[in-house]
């Protein structure tokens, strides 16, 4: 496994998306959601700036602080998405992939916005429902992983009246079958390390992975489940 892979959705494709759109300067980001160490150290190093990374869990937590441990501009921190200890207007950017399209999207969008400085830059990546009709193993894949996707059509508009304008999008759905080809692969690989004690630790994990890889590559998931990141700003107020 290439330890420079992003294993989200949209993989390197949404950091890529952001630097080819970015222009302005950034002193100060924030970076929601676990497995996102690499788009903050890209972050960090491309634009000489400071990046906050917030976590929900002490587990991801452990891991970004040992991968970005010599990331001296990086800071790692266990907080919830919707009620951060950030001051208003801290940020010259945010950045999340794949970690807010969740039943607390509302929530986390308004704390975004408070966050956010005056004309701030908001590079999301959402996972997107492409039919409204969704069958129930699909359903149920994103009910065991707490999703609310939006449907494709009425993402831009979501965000239209959440105080943002649109600078730019991009849809990734093309980068889906790649990620869960890699997450089987990777689910395959890490079983034969795990110890019986991790296996069980593991166990709803795994079976997790394993489950929402089979939907999509076999099962027919893929009509229904796609990815769309959004170049957004807020407005000057």
């Amino acid at each position: 496994m290439d330890k420079n892979k992003i294993l989200l959705p949209g993989l390197e494709k949404q950091i890529n998306f952001l630097r080819k759109n970015l222009t302005s300067e950034i002193n100060s980001a924030l970076v929601i959601g676990s497995a996102s160490e690499i788009p903050a150290e890209i972050i960090s190093k491309n634009f000489n700036c400071n990046v906050e990374v917030i976590v929900e869990d002490y587990e991801s937590l452990l891991n970004s602080k040992l991968i970005l441990r010599d990331a001296s501009k990086i800071n790692i921190r266990l907080m919830g998405f919707e009620a951060t200890d950030f001051n208003s207007s801290s940020f010259d950017l945010v950045y999340a992939q794949a970690s807010i399209s969740s039943t607390k999207r509302n929530k986390i969008v308004k704390e975004i916005n408070r966050t956010l400085k005056p004309r701030g830059l908001f590079c999301v990546g959402e996972i997107v429902a492409l039919n409204k009709d969704i069958p129930r193993f699909v359903q149920d894949i994103f009910d065991s992983s707490d999703l609310l996707p939006l449907f494709n059509n009425d993402l831009t508009k979501y965000y239209l009246g959440k105080n943002f304008t649109l600078n730019g999008s991009v849809d990734l759905t093309n980068t889906l079958k790649e990620f869960y080809l890699l997450n089987a692969d990777m689910l395959k690989s890490s079983k034969g390390d795990l110890t019986q004690q991790e296996r069980s630790y593991y166990k709803k994990l795994l079976n997790k992975i394993s489950h929402e890889s089979n939907a999509y590559l076999k099962l027919g998931a893929d009509k229904y489940i796609g990815f769309v990141a959004l170049l957004l700003q807020k407005s000057a107020e």
